[in-house]
């Protein structure tokens, strides 16, 4: 059986991965003042972040229509897949979970599994990865969807924002709304739980904002193998010296992604945001877990 991997633009794949693998990626919407288009081929993190650089300049995401997946699904299937197995964004996050449903019950329910990563970013994207690599290794459906399933639960992410403002107008922020009276004061350090953006600490200075990123990714990796990424948004600097550190702290890092955030996740943390994804790396088939 031939299992086919598709995901939405917000995982945020590195491009020769989503290629080398087959992956299949839908992407998202993003609507910019006089201007909207898909995320990744219209609009990408430059134009999010000057729209944003501008006073009062909103810009706004939806998610793939299902028709959108239905042609995917059908080209995964043209392509010769006899199944299919859809990773996407929390569904706490965005709707994309659901279109994903819906087009699977135009397509044939029997024969395509939605998964909700309850994550975002390359939280999401490593439980693609994980998928995509066991179905590449020969896994049933039903196993590939188990292995993006707790890919995703034993991911962790970390990521600091110049401003909640950006979280607060998407209406992305859940329990992080606690610490945004104090955000013109300090660093925000926030995290996905539970599929929702929830505040973990505040710091003074970007600087130890860095540090307690880097802190938090080693606690998070333990001592077995795992892949990390590090995003930005027009924030390359401190990424680079974010994931300088990782590979020092790391010694059992297996692959380090670092990428900027899309338009449609960019357009929700802001320019300068900065984050750590940390996830068990894929071990192969004859593991029984890809555990730490």
């Amino acid at each position: 059986m031939s299992v086919a991997v598709v995901t939405d633009s917000t995982a945020y794949l590195p491009a020769e991965l989503t290629e080398g693998y087959g992956i299949h990626v839908v992407p998202l919407y993003v609507v910019l003042p006089g201007r909207s288009g898909r995320e990744g081929l219209d609009l990408g993190p430059a134009d999010v972040a000057r729209a944003l650089a501008v006073r009062g300049q909103t810009v706004s995401t939806s998610r793939p229509t299902p028709g959108d997946f239905v042609a995917a699904y059908r080209a995964a299937l043209d392509s010769g897949a006899d199944r299919i197995v859809s990773v996407h964004l929390s569904g706490e996050l965005s709707s994309t979970s659901d279109a994903a449903r819906l087009a699977a019950s135009q397509v044939g329910e029997h024969l395509i599994t939605v998964v909700d990563s309850r994550s975002a970013a390359m939280g999401c994207g490593f439980a693609v990865l994980a998928a995509a690599r066991s179905a590449a290794a020969g896994a049933t459906a039903d196993e590939v969807a188990e292995t993006a399933r707790r890919t995703a639960h034993e991911t962790s992410t970390f990521f600091v924002v110049d401003t909640l403002e950006h979280l607060r107008r998407g209406g992305r922020i859940g329990a992080a709304a606690a610490v945004l009276g104090s955000a013109l004061a300090v660093k925000p350090v926030l995290h996905v739980k539970d599929g929702q953006v929830v505040p973990l600490e505040k710091v003074r200075t970007a600087a130890r904002a860095n540090h307690r990123l880097v802190q938090r990714a080693v606690e998070a990796a333990g001592d077995g193998p795992v892949s990390v990424a590090v995003h930005h948004l027009d924030a390359l600097d401190r990424a680079e010296r974010l994931a300088t550190d990782l590979r020092e702290r790391l010694p059992a890092l297996r692959e380090l992604h670092v990428s900027e955030l899309g338009a449609a996740i960019g357009a929700h943390v802001g320019p300068g945001a900065v984050g750590v994804v940390v996830a068990p790396f894929w071990r192969g088939p004859d593991e029984e877990s890809p555990g730490r």
